[in-house]
């Protein structure tokens, strides 16, 4: 009899409807709005360590030759966009157009990069990459292996490629600016 009185319980329990306090309090730990928050359940507060911890080592990396990472961002979207407009480098980095413009022309006049206006709508001015932006991303590439390297230290390709998916869906579920 007891066992029985158990499943019906176990039965009970299973198909009842879940409350929205029920669900409020599974998920409220990761909501700021919730009594329930906990910072270390907030996955933002990964990614703003995360990025604080990355932004801190690859300062150091760059300044042994020089760079800085606004630099370093727009070298390497250059490098695999190409030429690109002042405006998709801004898009691609998330950052105003007026701080992309000013760190272009300073690598401008490092010699890291050209600017042109484009050839079919002389508004746009069009970046490209110089022969020192070409050494600059060399030199990138070997000061800052390391790093790369043991960022993702026992994390698999298929792990990292479902982070991207993930971070990729947060990304484009946020408000743009």
């Amino acid at each position: 009899m007891p066992h029985r009185i158990c499943e019906h319980l176990y039965i009970h329990y299973v198909n009842a409807p879940m409350t929205k306090t029920t669900r409020k309090s599974r998920r409220g730990r990761f909501n700021p709005g919730s009594d329930e928050f906990e910072k270390e359940e907030f996955p933002f507060y990964w990614l703003a360590r995360v990025h604080g911890r990355y932004t801190l080592a690859m300062e150091k990396a760059l300044k042994k030759i020089g760079l800085d990472i606004p630099r370093w961002r727009v070298l390497f979207i250059l490098k695999q966009e190409g030429v690109s407009s002042i405006t998709e480098i801004a898009e691609h980095a998330v950052a105003k157009l007026p701080t992309i413009t000013r760190i272009i022309y300073r690598m401008k006049d490092d010699g890291l990069v050209d600017t042109r206006a484009r050839s079919d709508d002389g508004r746009v001015t069009e970046v490209i990459i110089t022969d020192a932006g070409q050494q600059a991303i060399e030199a990138i590439q070997v000061v800052t292996e390391d790093l790369f390297r043991q960022s993702f230290k026992g994390i698999t390709d298929a792990q990292i490629s479902r982070l991207n998916r993930m971070l990729e869906l947060l990304f484009n579920n946020l408000p743009e600016h």
